[in-house]
């Protein structure tokens, strides 16, 4: 006996009640007969007519998009990128909502995080409940700020670049992104065509001048002749390794954090936000207060940024180990860091190089893990090496709630915790927690 074939649902339309605002872009409502629905471009409170975009007549719940709104919020702006909106790029989340409401609405996600994962309450966890705008970011409704240093374009079978549409592989195609920073507009990427590429990601350094496009080419394409409005160093993607090649100019942008400059070689990883890299040293730095001396971890350490703000903080001394898994970056922390006798980086993924490092206690830890988070282990095995004090700096808020309930566990409470809204925009938000152990009743 056949089973019945699944009904899908997209393109059904709804006519809803917004709720609250959840972890990823979208705010939760419910049809008439209680089905879930996640809603992007709308906001808490209003009345909108939602079409489905992914879902079937079995899914636990279904995605959809805002196409017109009956009730607007008065939190609700026009969205000034014409290229924003239901089945348009995806790469912004909020153009519809006022910069304070978008900020408001990253503080409802990580509070609700830390309730559900961790069971805390922002008083619990130290936090005043604001997001913080960067420096020079608090402007107008209406006004974007250009903080995207970093662009990744894909290109269409035409050649044409532009960026991906939400959850899919379709290119919308652009002239102009909006949240760019100045260094990468000005490259003129989007004025020509890339036959043959796959993607284009352009990197702007705002510790420097320098500029840099990476290509990837679909298979067997032979690269073009990169001809920008600016002089830029091109590298290019192996179709066989995935390693990254210079093709002329630098293989590194130089960055500016601490008072100190960073090589980033062959397009890895640096904040993509100009102030987020100094804006997170300082809150990790006023977070940790390194004494002279002290013995430090930097885990997930790119290159360097944090590892380097350690050892000129505890002196010939003191002693900083960063891990590492990426060899690229290892490389360039190694060279980065190589004026400190008593800084050594290890490359490999922290959950096998730290238990072999014997390590038995430490005096500070900072981690600035993946997305997914640092796991239960990795915080174990981090929770028993009698850290002063832990800084663990994420972009993920459920992944920093589960870790901080994994640490509360193995001794640890958070002392302080701040966000601040380095990728205005979209739903993304950087967190600082602070850790301590608990204080043992006498």
């Amino acid at each position: 006996m056949q089973n019945a074939p699944v009904s899908s649902l997209v393109g059904e339309e709804y006519e809803v009640e917004v709720g609250p605002v959840a972890h990823g872009g979208h705010c939760i409502a419910r049809t008439e007969g209680g089905r879930v629905l996640f809603v992007r471009h709308a906001l808490p409170g209003e009345r909108v007519v939602a079409r489905v975009t992914e879902g079937e007549e079995t899914s636990r719940f279904l995605r959809a998009d805002a196409i017109t709104i009956l009730d607007a919020s008065k939190d609700r702006v026009e969205a000034p990128c014409p290229f924003a909106g239901p089945g348009k790029c995806g790469g912004c989340d909020w153009q519809h909502a006022k910069p304070g409401a978008q900020r408001r609405l990253k503080g409802e996600v990580i509070a609700e995080q830390l309730k559900r994962l961790a069971g805390l309450t922002p008083e619990e966890a130290g936090w005043d409940g604001t997001v913080m705008p960067a420096e020079g970011d608090k402007l107008p409704a209406g006004e974007v700020p250009q903080w995207r240093t970093r662009v990744q374009y894909a290109v269409d079978a035409e050649g044409h670049a532009g960026l991906r549409r939400h959850r899919s592989h379709e290119v919308e195609v652009i002239d102009h992104c909006m949240i760019a920073a100045e260094g990468v507009s000005e490259l003129g990427i989007e004025k020509r065509t890339w036959e043959g590429m796959a993607s284009i990601e352009a990197i702007a350094a705002s510790g420097s001048g320098d500029r840099q496009v990476v290509l990837t080419p679909k298979p067997g394409a032979r690269l073009p002749l990169v001809e920008l409005d600016k002089p830029v160093s091109v590298l290019r993607v192996d179709e066989k390794d995935g390693g990254v090649h210079r093709v002329h100019g630098r293989p590194f942008v130089r960055e500016r954090a601490d008072d100190r400059t960073y090589r980033v070689g062959n397009g890895g990883f640096w904040q993509v936000h100009p102030k987020a890299a100094q804006t997170l040293v300082l809150a990790v730095m006023q977070g940790l207060m390194p004494r002279k001396g002290d013995t430090a971890l930097d885990l997930y350490c790119g290159v360097g940024l944090f590892a380097g703000a350690i050892a000129d903080r505890v002196g010939d001394q003191g002693a900083v180990l960063g891990i590492e898994s990426g060899k690229r970056a290892v490389e360039d922390a190694r060279r980065n860091l190589q004026d400190y006798d008593r800084v050594r980086i290890e490359q490999g993924k922290v959950e096998s190089v730290l238990p072999r490092t014997r390590i038995t206690e430490v005096d500070l830890i900072v981690l600035d893990p993946p997305r997914a988070g640092a796991g239960k282990q990795t915080v174990k095995h981090l929770s028993g090496l009698g850290a002063r004090r832990i800084a663990y700096v994420a972009c993920d808020p459920a992944a920093l709630a589960r870790d901080i309930a994994y640490f509360r566990e193995g001794g640890y409470r958070v002392r302080t915790l701040r966000a601040f809204d380095l990728f205005p925009m979209t739903h993304h938000v950087e967190c600082v927690a602070i850790l301590e152990p608990v204080k043992k009743d006498a």
